[in-house]
């Protein structure tokens, strides 16, 4: 049995280091402890969370919801990665936690494929509400939006309310870049492709709940909204402390980079898992890596700069061999575009090493999510030519998406 002081310890350990001119941001989860939980009296709920759902003290939210006056914590359910937002496996087995003196179920919603990450209408027997309260990090790909919105879907059909503890966009909500998901059978289906939006949607996860619930229709969606934050805000900014969101994403820095360097994973290079610095760094054992770097540098990408740096990654792709790459040095986050970072490197990578470099295409359409992507490289399309088709899928989700919006925009 696991207790529920060890998770916190882990994240409250993995927190980053001082942040430059904080705002007093509140969480949904600070506005509802302060508002004394009273949304919730009289509901027996269980929580989707992790290790991320802690307010500005490093409390859980489980914690808190298991003292909170009339309301009956029932269940608790973990996404990919599981509760403490540490493990790597295909999926999580079920366990159980112990929280103020009382057992209470912990539910993995990551049990292998997409029915895996739906709550059961067993498990939701007998409460009257879930809520959702886990730290997004503002691209498609990553699985807790698809977690979110499976779980709206089990809540409408089982009749439950459905509460979203909202929390920051992490690399700022005033920026969209790349394509919209517009692969039909992957869309609504994979985990990694569900919603239709654009890779670095510039929103926060109660925004994206009010998106998604367009095509859901719940009844009882209750999004409870944050205090103090700006579309323009990077996470340090906010004052709330940094829980890593999952194994290989341990800092801001990493966040910056995955919207363009996630693209790659499914191809032959390591994109720095296992590395000290995950997603700001590529390699193979094929590449030059000055040559690679050289061209990087070549190419007007404002906001980062690429040097030759040769690493030993501990998993993943070339694990335990000393593989040559570039890293990737951001100079100026809020210039920074990743997905032109991602343009660049592709097309850097095609050119240089026709017959080294692999795209594994029917998994890499599951990250890109543009169909027409494929002929566009295969062509020899220039990075520019490619980014600027993303982009144009950018400005038209910037307009789907304002309807949805929480917070104004400047």
């Amino acid at each position: 049995m696991r207790t529920l002081a060890l998770a916190a310890a882990a994240a409250l350990a993995a927190c980053a280091a001082p942040r430059p001119n904080p705002v007093g941001v509140r969480t949904g989860l600070d506005v509802l402890e302060a508002e004394h939980f009273k949304p919730l009296r009289g509901l027996r709920v269980g929580v989707i969370t992790n290790a991320t759902g802690v307010d500005r003290a490093g409390r859980s939210v489980v914690d808190l919801l298991a003292a909170a006056p009339g309301v009956r914590l029932a269940a608790v359910f973990s996404p990919e990665h599981g509760f403490a937002a540490a493990r790597e496996a295909d999926s999580v087995a079920s366990d159980r936690l112990t929280v103020a003196g009382r057992v209470i179920p912990l539910y993995s919603l990551y049990r292998g494929g997409a029915e895996g990450m739906r709550p059961t209408p067993e498990q939701l027997q007998g409460l009257d509400a879930l809520v959702f309260d886990i730290q997004d990090v503002g691209v498609r790909f990553y699985t807790y939006a698809a977690t979110m919105t499976m779980s709206m879907e089990a809540a409408k059909a089982a009749g439950l309310k459905f509460f979203v503890l909202d929390r920051p966009d992490p690399i700022g909500g005033d920026t969209v870049e790349g394509p919209i998901m517009d692969v039909p059978r992957l869309a609504g289906v994979d985990p990694v492709a569900y919603l239709p939006v654009s890779t670095r949607h510039g929103m926060t996860i109660g925004e994206l709940a009010e998106f998604a619930d367009a095509r859901v229709g719940l009844e009882g969606l209750r999004v409870i909204k944050m205090r103090g934050w700006r579309r323009d805000l990077w996470f340090d900014q906010t004052g709330l402390p940094w829980v890593r969101p999952s194994p290989n994403m341990p800092d801001l820095a990493a966040a910056a980079l995955y919207p363009g360097v996630g693209d790659l994973e499914f191809t032959n290079l390591s994109v720095g898992r296992g590395t000290p610095t995950p997603f700001g760094w590529i390699g193979a054992p094929w590449i030059d890596a000055q040559a690679l770097a050289d061209r990087l540098n070549a190419v007007p990408l404002e906001g980062v700069r690429f040097e030759p740096s040769t690493q030993t990654p501990t998993k993943d792709a070339y694990a335990g061999l000393a593989v040559p790459g570039v890293r990737l040095i951001v100079t100026d986050r809020r210039a920074l575009r990743p997905l032109r970072v991602f343009t660049a490197l592709v097309t850097a990578l095609r050119d240089l090493y026709p017959d080294d470099f692999k795209l594994r295409w029917e998994r890499s359409r599951r990250l890109i999510g543009l169909e027409e992507f494929r002929e566009l490289y295969e062509t020899g399309a220039a990075s520019a030519d490619i980014a600027a088709r993303f982009d144009e899928d950018a400005a038209r989700f910037r307009e789907q998406r304002r309807p949805y919006l929480l917070y104004p925009e400047r």
